[in-house]
């Protein structure tokens, strides 16, 4: 039964994360969402139940802490964590720069980490609540210009 529980989505604006906040508010779940960095360009329609969005940066530790403390405060700890928030950049290799290596393996592998540290205490505490990774096939299978995603995506897939 998920009917009451809050759940926190990552990169709910757009895509699965959107369709898994969505999916989770129709279920009855209280679910904020956190955009990866910058808000989504595609606002939530004005009448969505039990969707809160929040912007929060998935990279940035003390972002991701204040994120929990407003939407706790809102609605009690989270009871669902999902860590969706992800991306990739195209670009040759020798156009690679550490930078580009650097923020992938932050967005897409790290992100997942800071996501779900602060859940972590309370639910072993309540003995109690579900975490999920949403991983890409990217870490199954390689592709073509997007090598520190695919490296992120086989790092958070194992």
């Amino acid at each position: 039964m998920i009917l009451g529980k809050h759940a926190l989505v990552t990169g709910g604006g757009t895509g699965v994360g959107r369709a898994i906040a969505l999916a989770l508010a129709e279920a009855g779940v209280s679910s904020p969402s956190a955009a990866a960095g910058k808000p989504s360009s595609r606002p939530w329609p004005a009448r969505t139940p039990g969707i809160f969005p929040i912007a929060a940066d998935v990279t940035d530790e003390a972002a991701m802490a204040g994120l929990y403390a407003e939407a706790e405060e809102l609605r009690g700890p989270f009871d669902i964590v999902v860590a969706n928030a992800g991306g990739a950049e195209a670009a040759r290799r020798i156009r690679r720069r550490l930078a580009d290596w650097q923020r992938a393996l932050d967005l897409n592998l790290t992100g997942s980490f800071l996501t779900v540290k602060p859940a972590l205490a309370g639910m072993a505490k309540r003995k109690a609540g579900r975490i999920v990774f949403v991983a890409s096939t990217a870490g199954l299978k390689g592709y073509a210009y997007v090598a520190p995603y695919v490296a992120a995506s086989m790092a958070s897939s194992a």
